[in-house]
């Protein structure tokens, strides 16, 4: 029943969407529409077009008989995952990128889980997470000519002055952390998302040839640049839809396609007896092995479900 309700709701919000650029009377009109959510119908009157997100169950412990927390990487790169990196803004559509989302939506308040790491525990706040994504670093001239003592002009502060940033064209890949679990009372694998970070080139060392040296993992070392507990990010992310290569007018939301796991990814790490168990830790400078074990691990939560009912 949820399902269909679901999936209702999807196709209505599409019409609502497709009706937009053909109802509006200038690009100015389309445009308002858009920013302030609205449809016009009947020629006069309006109608609300802004998305509001389907509340999680309520699951109490005692009805969970297993579950597992793990880690996965979404490479944005592949075929399938390219759409959380697609950027598009003109008349006819306006999509931004999944990390554009998250980061306008904690730049302003609207996001306010944001973390340092996985477990949640070390809070940053916008300040934080902007010193973080970029870094200014003056030439080597520059400081020896500044070290001399000798006069520095505006001009030599912007010829030797290198400014650099992780934007959206960097972030290249996706760390989510999430549960799955088997839901006692109705029988059934469900996976509840718990936090998403994007990964970019760390700023401190991009342009640095000897970053090795200086003690840095490389020029292309990518970090996780923050961590969101996911629930708190999902007012935001419903508010943004996902390019539809199927179909331009379709109001599918970033929300529905994570939530829905329309994505492909690795697992790196998974939660055990033994805590929580990076693959990389005991398979190291093995992708290939790496690449199968993860595959191991999503086999095994998959065939749990198949298990319960057999005897």
């Amino acid at each position: 029943m949820k399902y269909l309700v679901f999936c209702l709701t999807i196709l209505i919000n599409t019409g609502v969407y497709a009706q937009n650029i053909l109802n509006a009377k200038s690009p100015e009109e389309l445009r308002k529409m858009r920013a302030e959510k609205y449809d016009i119908v009947n020629k006069t009157d309006t109608i609300s077009t802004q998305q509001t997100v389907l509340p999680y169950g309520y699951i109490e412990d005692k009805d969970i008989l297993w579950s597992k927390v793990v880690w996965e990487i979404i490479d944005l790169n592949e075929k399938l995952n390219q759409p959380y990196y697609y950027s598009y803004n003109d008349v006819s559509a306006n999509y931004v990128s999944l990390y554009d989302a998250l980061f306008e939506g904690m730049m302003s308040g609207k996001i306010k889980e944001v973390y340092d790491d996985d477990n949640f525990t070390a809070r940053v706040d916008s300040a934080n997470i902007k010193n973080k994504i970029q870094a200014v670093r003056e030439s080597d001239w520059l400081q020896e000519k500044r070290a001399s003592g000798e006069t520095i002009t505006k001009q030599d502060i912007l010829e030797g002055t290198d400014h650099f940033k992780t934007d959206t064209k960097k972030v290249k890949l996706i760390k989510i952390k999430g549960m799955w679990y088997i839901d006692k009372r109705l029988g059934q694998m469900k996976y509840r998302l718990l936090g998403i970070a994007p990964m970019g080139p760390d700023p401190q060392t991009m342009g640095l040839t000897d970053a090795t040296l200086l003690g840095y993992e490389g020029g292309d070392e990518m970090i996780d640049l923050f961590w969101i507990y996911y629930p708190d990010a999902r007012d935001v992310l419903t508010s943004y839809t996902i390019f539809n290569s199927k179909n331009g007018s379709s109001s599918i939301t970033y929300d529905d396609v994570l939530n829905a796991r329309r994505f492909s990814s690795i697992i790196y790490k998974y939660q055990s007896e033994y805590g929580d168990g990076e693959i990389a830790n005991y398979i190291p400078k093995d992708s290939k092995a790496q690449l199968e074990e993860s595959n191991r691990i999503k086999n095994e939560i998959l065939q749990k479900e198949n298990n319960m009912w057999n005897y």
